[in-house]
């Protein structure tokens, strides 16, 4: 069994990695770390789940001089929800390291505000295709001085109309630099960005065997949606389940009718505010809000762990987007279900993407009819984060020593630049609210409010 410390990497990353919880690196990992590390370009095929973001990570910190005041890395990355993923991840990984530098540029925020934190120095810069061209355009970001450029889920960027951005991009690169593209499947017109952009590119490709049977994938012949959805889940009783959407309409009408027959949902769509996004998110991940009813788009690049079923409310379009949608269960060596409710155009659709997949009648299914999907917790939100130096020892602290919280009642701490969440049980969150509004975190009185 090969762990981390036959790659050869440093003791202090090494330290590091333990205490994140890594233990030994998957396929993809144990493939493309060695190479990554001898400056190869590369082109990876792997599923989401398969730890490939850790894979380029790893590689691009070590290499990172700590010295440079001008970004060293660009990661290109399909949507907002992924580029706050691989931050939190490259903070944790360089963490062990002085003064990296890391920043996300995606739309939806304040173009101000990012070019505020630019200012500020950036080692790494991750973001969307169109925000990181408006941002060079105006001239906000330098890429003279980049040496590792990383295309992420490459097949969703082309899937959206972003290889021209892509090109305009990479074409003021320097020239000497390692390129790397990741990607889940391998379209044909792949081709125009890795012939352009890689040179003698080495290729990985991890069979996905042991996931796919992980996964377990059930489709039903429906006629009432809304029926079938609820029979769905409550016969399979999941304790966190996502529900994709072709629309974001639809999104909402099946919140909405969700939330009518009991169950406590969070929406995911492009309509919503970056902040609502990640509100939703952060709800949904602590189990606040157990239900997430999301589109392809805004759910490309969610990495939530427990994650136990996925339903496909409307057929997927693609046999690409088939496959990002199921693989957000069964992640981290666990199994999951997949459900697709499929009316009479949605069983050709089907037939054509996954043709081996037989349909069965939903009246097969046995629901609980007194199981609702609620959250034993709820969200409280502080009008403080790491800008005011608040880290959630304190955040704890306040609540069991001066509020008399007991520790097993609060769940989740996210802390972010400017606010910070924690999730507490519902019996006794009032107490919990009325303590942190009447009191003091770190000697401030700190605002607070209730996320519904």
């Amino acid at each position: 069994m090969i762990t981390f410390q036959n790659l050869s990497l440093p003791a202090n990353l090494l330290e590091n990695l333990t205490s994140l919880g890594y233990e030994q690196p998957t396929p993809i990992q144990e493939q493309t770390i060695p190479l990554l590390r001898e400056n190869k370009d590369l082109i990876a095929q792997a599923k989401t789940g398969s730890g490939k973001t850790l894979a380029f990570l790893l590689p691009l910190i070590l290499k990172l001089d700590e010295a440079e005041h001008f970004p060293q890395a660009l990661i290109i990355a399909p949507t907002r929800e992924l580029c706050e993923q691989i931050a939190g991840e490259a903070n944790k990984l360089a963490r062990y390291k002085k003064d990296v530098k890391v920043t996300t540029l995606y739309g939806g925020t304040s173009l101000t505000k990012q070019v505020a934190s630019l200012e500020k120095g950036a080692d790494i810069l991750i973001g969307t295709p169109g925000r990181l061209l408006d941002h060079f355009s105006r001239k906000t970001i330098h890429l003279g001085q980049i040496n590792t450029l990383i295309l992420d889920e490459a097949d969703r960027m082309l899937d959206m109309g972003f290889a021209d951005d892509i090109l305009k991009l990479v074409s003021n690169l320097p020239k000497k630099r390692q390129s790397i593209l990741f990607s889940a499947t391998y379209p044909e017109n792949i081709d125009k960005l890795t012939k352009v952009i890689l040179k003698n590119p080495t290729e990985v490709k991890i069979a996905s065997k042991e996931k796919e049977v992980a996964i377990e994938e059930f489709v039903y012949e429906v006629e009432d949606k809304d029926k079938a959805l609820l029979t769905t889940l409550k016969h399979f009783q999941p304790n966190l389940a996502l529900i994709f959407c072709n629309t974001k309409i639809k999104t909402a009408e099946v919140s909405h009718m969700l939330q009518g027959q009991g169950f406590d949902v969070a929406t995911l769509n492009g309509d919503l505010e970056q902040y609502e996004r990640q509100e939703m998110l952060l709800q949904f991940t602590n189990g606040s809000l157990p239900v997430l009813v999301a589109t392809d788009l805004a759910a490309r690049g969610l990495d939530i762990e427990n994650i136990d079923l996925v339903i496909n409310y409307d057929t997927p379009m693609k046999t690409e987007d088939y496959t990002h949608r199921i693989g957000r269960t069964g992640r981290a060596d666990k199994s999951g279900l997949a459900v697709t409710l499929c009316d009479t155009y949605g069983l050709g659709k089907l037939s054509e993407i996954k043709p081996k997949l037989q349909a069965k009648k939903i009246s097969t299914l046995s629901p609980n009819k007194n199981f609702y999907m609620q959250g034993e917790v709820a969200t409280l939100c502080i009008d403080g984060g790491k800008k005011k130096k608040v880290r959630a020892g304190d955040i704890l602290g306040t609540l069991c020593k001066d509020i008399g919280i007991n520790g097993k009642d609060i769940g989740k701490i996210n802390i972010y630049q400017s606010s910070s969440y924690v999730a507490i049980k519902k019996t006794v969150i009032k107490k919990a609210f009325t303590g942190l509004k009447n009191g003091k975190i770190k000697g401030k009185n700190l605002r607070v409010w209730w996320l519904d």
